[in-house]
């Protein structure tokens, strides 16, 4: 029997009523994602079901990889549920995914898991997904297997938008790139992370750029690539604009000691140690440089903030 967490969103659940569900990861919560859940809410619909979408809490390949595998997430478990309830599904249950789990053959896993625990009754299976372990088995087999069982199973409509190839792993790689702009746009809004506010070296005070340092949350999610990006910072329910900075800081010989230092636009907050910050990513400004001296560096600063205020007064909505 599998273990898993169920989240509802939707406090009227009834299990016996019987649900519609989509499998996946759903990192990011992106527009694909976004397609499909509304595909399940519409089949959920027409069949008096309750959608659903199950998930994972730690992302399959950690089970199974024989070798080290550092996943670089784009949201937390906390953001996916969030976001996951913004798309006003029903719930979301996730999988405790493990050994024996990944044993379970797509009959079993089916059977087993979707019909009996989870009282699945129709299953959107995404236009490239497999699940099980005999993964020779597809969308053919899945209908073969539920109609045995009492699972409908449905094909996904393929996501497009303007030939943009929407996934999690294109997001990623737009992400590394230092672009987060097109990675907006696979995600439907600006990327996030959170974390606390630690204590840096105070050197940003000293040429009159003060910044908070950010330690994230989560091991696990994917920092964007080297730069300074035109950013939104929150802390304690209010929003600041923001000139952020991802790098080692080659002016200040600061090594290979990755920072990520946002200095806050007319903020007048002071002691912000210890506070929780949520920051998003709207545009990217410029690379990371070395510069001959700080002096050199605060006439860079100077500019940046410029930008930075006009990027984030364009076209900036949600």
């Amino acid at each position: 029997m599998a273990n898993y967490t169920f989240h509802a969103f939707n406090h009227n659940i009834k299990p016996e009523q019987g649900f519609c569900a989509a499998i996946g990861f759903f990192d990011g919560v992106h527009k694909g994602h976004q397609f499909l859940i509304e595909q399940v809410k519409r089949e959920a619909l027409k069949r008096g079901l309750q959608p659903i979408v199950i998930s994972f809490e730690e992302h399959p390949r950690l089970a199974l990889s024989q070798v080290p595998y550092w996943p670089e997430l784009l949201t937390t478990n906390e953001q996916k549920l969030e976001l996951l309830r913004q798309t006003n599904i029903d719930g979301c249950v996730m999988l405790h995914f493990n050994h024996e789990m990944s044993m379970l053959t797509s009959a079993e896993f089916m059977s087993i898991v979707l019909y009996k625990q989870l009282h699945v009754r129709c299953l959107i299976v995404g236009y490239d997904h497999h699940f099980g372990s005999d993964l020779s088995s597809g969308y053919k087999d899945y209908v073969k297997q539920g109609k045995e069982i009492g699972i409908e199973v449905i094909k996904e409509r393929k996501f497009e938008e303007n030939e943009l190839q929407i996934s999690s792993s294109a997001t990623r790689r737009f992400l590394i790139g230092g672009n987060v702009e097109m990675a907006r746009a696979c995600l439907g809004r600006p990327y996030m992370l959170e974390g606390t506010i630690v204590k840096g070296h105070h050197m940003g005070s000293e040429i009159g750029f003060p910044t908070a340092n950010l330690q994230p949350d989560c091991d696990e999610q994917l920092i964007p690539g080297r730069g300074v990006y035109a950013v939104k910072a929150c802390i304690d329910g209010f929003n600041y604009m923001g000139m952020l900075n991802i790098g080692w800081r080659p002016t200040m010989n600061n090594g290979n000691d990755q920072t990520i230092e946002t200095h806050l636009l007319d903020c007048d907050a002071n002691d912000l140690y210890g506070k929780h910050m949520q920051i998003r990513f709207y545009r990217r400004v410029r690379d990371e440089h070395r510069f001959a001296s700080a002096e050199e560096l605060k006439k860079q600063l100077t500019i940046d903030e410029l930008t930075v205020r006009k990027m984030l007064s364009e076209n900036v909505e949600e």
